[in-house]
């Protein structure tokens, strides 16, 4: 049996997807640090994953998820389920976060695959092959 996945967007679609469905809500998962030190998107909300300082999965991750919607995780028949849309760092913690939303019953929920800084490039660097960043969308930091 195959495990249920989110839906993959480049961040210029999900940026496209937040500009088009003002219900939407863009999650960055990334620990403390990361968001507040590396930056995050703007307008995102901060529900780590993963953070410091055990460095486990945040075992409220999903409760915290449907506070966010304030029910909005609910399909309703007319205006369809508000879009979750989940950014990491280079879209891997994302994807299992995704993962883990879908199985508790969320039904829209997507997760931006380069992430904030992209995939590592020759010189071990972040932010020079994808990522929200490297496209120049709307970003901030702390």
């Amino acid at each position: 049996m195959t495990e249920e996945a989110p839906n993959s967007l480049t961040p210029r679609e999900a940026m496209e997807m937040l500009e088009s469905h003002p219900q939407a809500v863009l999650v960055d998962i990334r620990s403390s640090m990361e968001f507040l030190f590396v930056g995050h998107p703007k307008g995102a909300v901060h529900i780590p994953w993963i953070d410091e300082p055990d460095w486990v999965v945040n075992p409220h991750f999903v409760t915290e998820i449907r506070k966010l919607l304030l029910g909005g995780a609910v399909c309703e028949k007319d205006m369809g389920c508000a879009p979750v849309i989940l950014i990491c760092r280079s879209g891997k913690r994302s994807l299992e976060a995704g993962r883990a939303l879908l199985q508790e019953g969320l039904k829209s929920v997507f997760h931006i695959d380069e992430g904030f800084e992209g995939e590592l490039d020759e010189h071990h660097h972040r932010g020079t092959l994808g990522g929200w960043r490297f496209h120049g969308l709307p970003w901030e930091q702390c």
